[in-house]
């Protein structure tokens, strides 16, 4: 599924380099990402994801190495193929629930809309237990119920990798849990491969591998 040789970034200003020989993560794989504050957890999935391109080396996904695309087609790629939870759930204040999972047919004409799509949405609602929410606003959602939002948006696409930064950061105790498990749950329930991000060691068991950063030389500025 991921495939990255020979990579190296490093960010116009200041002493970040992040150095990564070689990374790869099988289909249906889970692997969480750690490391401190600065060490290029984000910076990583941001590669992978095609937001940021390398300086040199490469870095493919599902067969295409997405380093190499031009911005238009990486970010088509991403829409189609690969499914980002933000850790600060990035949901739009002004549209319902509902708009905000439906967001990525609207950013990209790629993405077929159809009633396929609306039983999709329904049936992920449905699981996360979100489906009395779908009409109103974000700001009206419990932090639990808007992570909850910004994993059916991720996953409404059915896409083949999820990239989850922190999904758990802003949460207590117990919605972490619940979060996690659902969050497995669906991924292993569509076959998808997870690569997440998290500081919270107590979250790790249920990964199929860890990685840390510290194998990968990430600098002083993430």
């Amino acid at each position: 599924m991921i495939t990255i040789q020979d990579l190296q970034f490093r960010y116009p200003r200041g002493n970040f380099q992040l150095d990564v020989p070689a990374f790869r993560v099988a289909a249906g794989e889970r692997v969480a990402i750690v490391g401190v504050s600065g060490s290029g957890k984000t910076t990583l999935l941001d590669l992978l994801a095609g937001i940021r391109v390398p300086g040199s080396g490469s870095v493919t996904v599902a067969d295409k190495e997405i380093s190499r695309l031009p911005d238009a087609a990486r970010r088509n790629f991403r829409i189609n193929r690969i499914g980002l939870i933000f850790q600060a759930f990035e949901l739009l204040e002004y549209l319902t629930v509902r708009e905000n999972l439906l967001l990525p047919y609207h950013i990209s004409p790629a993405l077929p809309r159809d009633a396929d799509t609306h039983i999709r949405l329904d049936r992920l609602a449905r699981e996360t237990g979100i489906s009395e929410r779908l009409d109103r606003h974000p700001e009206e959602l419990s932090q639990g119920e808007r992570q909850r939002a910004a994993i059916c948006r991720a996953l409404i696409t059915s896409p083949d990798l999820i990239l989850a930064d922190e999904p758990t950061g802003n949460l207590d105790p117990e919605n972490k849990q619940r979060v996690l498990d659902l969050l497995l749950e669906q991924v292993r329930n569509r076959g998808a491969t997870l690569v997440m991000v998290t500081h919270d060691h107590n979250l790790l068991e249920p990964f199929d591998r860890v990685l840390d950063m510290r194998e990968f030389h990430g600098g002083a500025t993430a």
